[in-house]
């Protein structure tokens, strides 16, 4: 819904906070910690370990952890909703709309309410950070059985940072909400409002790795659902806590603002309910395991989670009409109310992830080498039928294909509703590349991909070369400047966004031709010849860095040579041809000198997994570079016919625009060549001076040069 231009003062109200704005700041600050500990104690899970051999470090870690925890959740989740508010639902301040700096260029400057949210942000970031410093020291304490007054305890704390996985993991978080504080500090313009968002979100990924999720046998999946989980809430709950703590700097764009919100907070809410439902299945895996401790507490965050979406839903429509009616008092009453829920389910989850979970049946045995690796049980021996009926589901990519197929369908059919057409064909191959994709990470190449580098190769070579192939072809973006509705207040949405991406200078510069097939080309070699391959095979968060370099990287390579969406300046026809061959050329250079090679990569991996079927190592190696070659065939052939569809047709627009132009003047341009032609026949030796200028005023006299065919 457009709202009208913003007419908040630039000047913060110095009156007094309403009561429901203090209440939203102590619920926040105090309802997640009290639930939290309140919980743990309700089922026993602060009382000292009498297990023998494990040191018990002290009441004061072992309530620390949990009031720290949450503290440090809250305030990530506080970041992102306050930086996600400014970035999509206010709008700026009158007079500030899109200003023009005196070198030409467009700028978007924080003031007024913006400005308000990023200040806060940066307190939050802040605690954020804190919180996540002193959760290590307490994380140490309580693994290594020490009390806080341990001589030496933080420069111990410091070595465990450094060099225990879950170490590295609660420092890297700290350090994201550091980044994004600091950031918080310079940001002065819209655009940089977006990139705190990206980095913020980023921050929750090391979260999920130390969550609750990440004691399961089936770690990556319950990681990733973890993650939606903690996108989702922090979206909801630090949205809905943004607005509450705003509401005195927002005036009249207070409604706007709630309307926009209100549709963020529909999505998080469904994000939250299936992640959740889907994490709590992966975690039970029995009925009766809802009645132990850990059942109980996950009932009250289900609870609160289920009571805040059904008050969300039920009251929408009519709080907001009272809003416009002038009448928000209620709206903010039920605000506070909400907040207290979530940040109540918050504290939930702070103390699911300090419970034991129920036993799985078969628990008690020892795992397998490929079960301690892989998280999951060594596939069987793959055959023919197994590479379209083998599937083991990747929660994270999965669901980003279905949303991303379900966004363009309807997309395409607000344009089918208003009368615009939309090439079908296009349609066909989004849905195709995201296809592809599905199968490619939840298909075999997903399921046997991290056990044969046969396997392993389909996948990449499916991720890096096919799918971007079939997602360029489609004009994503060209769609979305079509269906998506412009903004008239000043504020950034979808379409903002989106043209703020395309034209950014990172987006140029890496869409450059020749720096996008340099980019291509160095990256596949950078990651087989070195150690990252291994670490994709072995860290879960570097196998999804190396699916979303690679998507991307040859999004970018593809978009340079055939597509139509707006970016960087694409070269002539022929440079594009020499470009595409010199580029699959390399790649298929790579592939046979894999095929030569005796050194097997990743060798300590595949060998540790005892993989008793299939071929050995090497000869899977040989196949797999084989396979390679042979899948780099068919993308080459599918950008080859669409670059000459694309040369052909520009030739034809070029003609048309030529035949236009003669209709217009009267074949001018063609009567004077032919004139000049017979003036240069009847000349004797057939010197003659040079041919006319074309930008001479006397056509007749001296006629130009007709546009020549373009040089192939």
């Amino acid at each position: 819904m457009s709202a009208g231009p913003s007419t908040v003062p630039s000047t913060v109200p110095t009156a007094r906070p309403a009561p429901s704005t203090l209440a939203v700041r102590y619920v926040v600050v105090l309802a997640a910690p009290v639930a939290a500990v309140g919980l743990l104690l309700a089922v026993g899970a602060l009382a000292a370990s009498t297990e023998p051999g494990l040191p018990d470090p002290g009441a004061a870690v072992r309530v620390g952890i949990p009031l720290v925890q949450s503290v440090r959740d809250i305030a990530a989740m506080l970041t992102v909703g306050l930086l996600v508010v400014a970035a999509w639902c206010v709008g700026p301040t009158a007079g500030a709309t899109r200003t023009r700096s005196q070198d030409g260029g467009r700028r978007d400057a924080l003031e007024g309410p913006r400005q308000r949210l990023v200040d806060l942000a940066l307190l939050a970031a802040a605690t954020w950070s804190a919180a996540g410093a002193a959760l290590i020291v307490l994380t140490y304490a309580d693994a290594a059985g020490v009390s806080l007054t341990e001589p030496g305890l933080v420069g111990q704390a410091l070595f465990f940072a450094q060099n225990f996985e879950l170490g590295r993991y609660l420092f890297a978080s700290s350090a994201i909400a550091a980044l994004v504080a600091l950031g918080c500090t310079v940001a002065g313009r819209q655009g940089a409002v977006g990139l705190l968002v990206l980095l913020a979100l980023a921050g929750l990924w090391p979260m999920a790795l130390t969550g609750h999720a990440a004691g399961t046998l089936n770690h990556d999946d319950a990681v990733n659902l973890q993650a939606f989980h903690l996108l989702g809430t922090s979206v909801w709950l630090g949205g809905l806590a943004a607005i509450a703590l705003a509401r005195p700097w927002l005036g009249s764009q207070l409604v706007t603002v709630v309307r926009r919100y209100s549709t963020l907070a529909g999505w998080s809410f469904l994000v939250v309910g299936v992640s959740g439902t889907l994490g709590a299945a992966l975690r039970l895996q029995q009925v009766a395991g809802l009645w132990s401790g850990y059942g109980a507490v996950l009932l009250v965050k289900v609870t609160a989670l289920g009571l805040v979406g059904t008050l969300g839903w039920w009251h929408r429509a009519r709080l907001i009409d009272q809003m416009e009616a002038g009448r928000p008092g209620r709206f903010l009453r039920v605000v506070a109310l909400d907040v207290a829920v979530l940040a109540v389910a918050a504290g939930a989850g702070v103390a699911l992830s300090r419970t034991e979970p129920p036993a799985a049946p078969g628990a008690e045995r020892p795992l397998s080498a490929a079960e301690s690796l892989l998280g999951k049980d060594l596939p069987p021996a793959l055959d023919a039928a197994g590479w379209f009926t083998r599937w083991d589901i990747d929660s994270l990519w999965l669901p980003v294909a279905v949303m991303m197929v379900v966004t363009y369908l309807v997309a395409v059919r607000r344009l089918a509703r208003r009368g615009d057409h939309w090439s079908p064909l296009r349609t066909f191959t989004w849905v195709l590349g995201w296809s592809l994709l599905t199968w490619a990470t939840s298909g075999a190449p997903g399921a046997y991909g991290e056990v044969l580098f046969s396997m392993h190769m389909v996948q990449h070579m499916t991720i890096a070369m096919a799918v971007p192939m079939f997602l360029v072809l489609s004009a994503p973006v060209t769609l979305a400047m079509r269906a998506i509705p412009r903004r008239r207040d000043g504020s950034d949405g979808g379409r903002e966004w989106l043209l703020r991406l395309v034209h950014s200078l990172p987006a140029q510069l890496l869409g450059h031709p020749v720096v996008a097939a340099g980019l291509f080309v160095v990256s596949l070699v950078a990651f087989y010849y070195s150690s990252l391959f291994e670490l994709s095979l072995q860290a879960h968060t570097a196998h999804q860095l190396m699916v979303v370099h690679f998507l991307a990287s040859g999004y970018l390579f593809c978009n340079a040579l055939i597509g139509i969406d707006p970016g960087p300046e694409r070269p002539a026809f022929p440079f594009r041809a020499l470009l595409l061959m010199v580029t699959f050329g390399f790649h298929a250079f790579f592939s046979v000198s894999l095929m030569s090679s005796n050194r097997v990569l990743a060798e300590s991996w595949f060998s540790s997994l005892q993989r008793d079927w299939g071929a050995s190592l090497l000869e899977d190696q040989n196949l797999g570079a084989s396979i390679g070659w042979a899948l780099g065939d068919y993308p080459l052939a599918v950008m080859a016919v669409a670059l000459i569809a694309l040369w052909v047709g520009s030739d034809r627009r070029e003609r048309r625009r030529f035949d236009r132009h003669e209709d217009r003047s009267g074949d001018a341009e063609l009567n004077a060549y032919n004139d000049y032609l017979a003036r240069l026949s009847g000349r004797p030796g057939g010197v003659v001076g040079p041919p006319p200028d074309p930008t001479t005023t006397q056509p007749a006299a001296t006629p130009p040069v007709p546009a020549r065919e373009p040089d192939v």
